[in-house]
């Protein structure tokens, strides 16, 4: 593995993907996914230009945390969060891309120790295996999620299925996008709408034609 070959390469496809999508390049975070890696690799990643680490485990979110913390490293917790390992893990954060639930906002609401940037996780391909969720229950959920002022909601976190092919996954982005315009214009202090959180190592081009902010790029830094 050329840890250093492979960051260059991630960077300059994004930014390859930007331009193409009439972006600017610095309008696209890349999340590195540091799930299946330890400690030392990604902490490898730190000088190669990598500011922002990804994990979906508790566990694997807090030993790094917790080792690479005196670095300036936004941390993002992108996996699902159950409502009794909220209060371990949420004062560490940055930004948690999996608020699937109203329950789950609940915990958070009283946890957190400071306002975290939540993206609401959307199930838009109706996937019965994926969380999130649907159109219709997050736009009548709304009142309620913007009680808890603890939370800000900056956008909108959706998965594509794994064997959808590119009409699909752009249909599907598409989607998402519009759905955060729908909810960004009803100007809800707390919910700026302004992010997109939408792109794996396998379709982060057709998520950035359709405005995604961060992208979670994991095998492509590793393979």
């Amino acid at each position: 593995m050329d840890l250093k070959k492979n960051t260059e390469f991630v960077f300059q496809q994004v930014a390859e993907a930007s331009r193409e999508a009439n972006r600017d390049p610095a309008s696209v975070s890349i999340i590195a996914v540091t799930k299946y890696v330890n400690v030392k690799t990604a902490e490898a990643l730190l000088p190669l230009g990598v500011h922002h680490i990804g994990e979906n485990r508790v566990d694997k979110f807090l030993e790094k945390y917790q080792t690479l913390k005196e670095f300036p490293v936004t941390w993002h917790l992108i996996g699902t969060l159950q409502r009794r390992k909220v209060k371990e893990v949420i004062p560490f954060v940055d930004y948690f891309h999996a608020l699937d639930s109203l329950k789950l906002a609940q915990e958070i609401q009283k946890r957190t120790d400071h306002v975290i940037k939540c993206f609401l996780q959307v199930n838009i391909s109706g996937e019965e295996s994926k969380h999130g969720f649907s159109k219709e229950e997050l736009l009548e959920l709304l009142p309620d999620l913007a009680q808890l002022d603890q939370i800000e909601y900056v956008g909108l976190m959706t998965m594509a299925p794994f064997e959808a092919d590119s009409d699909e996954l752009k249909q599907i982005f598409k989607k998402t996008q519009e759905l955060q315009a729908e909810i960004r214009e009803k100007q809800i202090p707390n919910m700026p709408m302004t992010e997109l959180s939408m792109g794996m190592s396998r379709d982060y081009k057709e998520a950035i034609q359709f405005g995604s902010t961060f992208v979670r790029i994991g095998t492509a830094f590793f393979k």
